[in-house]
């Protein structure tokens, strides 16, 4: 299976008191599916997995697939530091009904070096059957994958056909990829901030939490249909929003506030550690909704080409 398109990397909604909103989260899936996603990536570092004890992420993953009831692909995050219980998670996944898992490497005690990296994702191939995203986003783990790398991989990991490059800078390393190996379907991510240029690079897609996908959607409907100015006048316009959502340290923060405010989930809590937005953020907020013309964060965005002037 080869995947390509939009995949939502979904939040974990939790109740005010930490618990997980299982309510929430079904809900939260049929709203992405009514946006239009390819697919769903859940217990990514957007879903919170290392705050969720091991019983829990099992229980993510089993409503989760249950809610989208084959609709759509899921692609469970199953990167732990322990090698075996990463092999666990995937192998629980996969029997659960996963499409295929996303794994990082875990952060090696002694440093990480080409040779280590490939036999942990060798070692983890041969526990379960299904397709693997290589996530390839050093600052969870201090591990740099090079192109050179990511090459050796897909050439020694028949399962190893999908990249999730976090890596900046990202369209020059999408582009080194490309020139040493054509075996990856390359996604995007980082919030979606350079997801128009990532397409023009060859990436297939993109794994995001931006909390409206239907915009990244639209962008990459009209880039497939070779509307490359249509593409470029749809993400320019949200670029403010997408832009605004991606702050560090308080992403997350803004992200659950975003999808609280579209109806998706009851409430925007995070389960500690995690960085609040201030009554400023939330004004600026709205402020930011405004300039891009979106009144009501509950309403269906309108991409038609009346709406959406094109220039150039």
């Amino acid at each position: 299976m080869l995947f390509s398109g939009v995949f939502n990397i979904m939040a974990t909604p939790f109740h005010p008191d930490g618990g997980i909103d299982w309510e929430s989260l079904h809900r939260l899936v049929d709203f992405q599916i009514d946006k239009g996603v390819a697919g769903l990536t859940i217990l990514g570092v957007l879903g919170e997995a290392a705050k969720l004890s091991i019983e829990e992420r099992a229980q993510v993953v089993e409503t989760v697939i249950g809610a989208a009831a084959g609709r759509v692909p899921v692609i469970v995050g199953t990167s732990h530091p322990e090698v075996g219980m990463c092999i666990r998670l995937s192998q629980q996944a996969v029997e659960m009904g996963a499409s295929g898992v996303m794994i990082a490497p875990p952060r090696f005690p002694d440093g990480a070096t080409d040779d280590k990296v490939i036999t942990f994702y060798e070692t983890i191939a041969a526990s379960y059957i299904a397709p693997m995203v290589i996530q390839d986003f050093p600052p969870v783990n201090d591990v740099i994958m090079s192109p050179e790398l990511l090459a050796r991989l897909a050439e020694r990991i028949p399962a190893a056909r999908h990249l999730k490059l976090e890596d900046p800078p990202l369209m020059q390393k999408i582009s080194a990829i490309r020139g040493l190996t054509d075996q990856y379907r390359i996604f995007g991510g980082l919030g979606g901030m350079f997801f128009l240029e990532e397409l023009e690079r060859g990436a297939h897609g993109t794994m995001t939490g931006f909390a409206f996908s239907e915009i990244l959607n639209a962008v990459y409907q009209a880039h497939q249909q070779g509307e490359g100015a249509r593409a470029a006048a749809i993400f320019d316009h949200y670029l403010p929003l997408i832009r605004f959502e991606n702050q560090p340290v308080i992403n997350l923060s803004i992200r659950k506030s975003l999808l609280r405010r579209r109806g998706a989930i009851n409430a925007a809590t995070l389960r500690p550690p995690f960085v609040p937005i201030d009554a400023g953020t939330e004004a600026e907020i709205d402020r930011v909704l405004t300039r891009v013309g979106i009144t009501d964060p509950t309403q269906k965005l309108d991409f038609s080409s009346d709406s959406m002037p094109i220039s150039g």
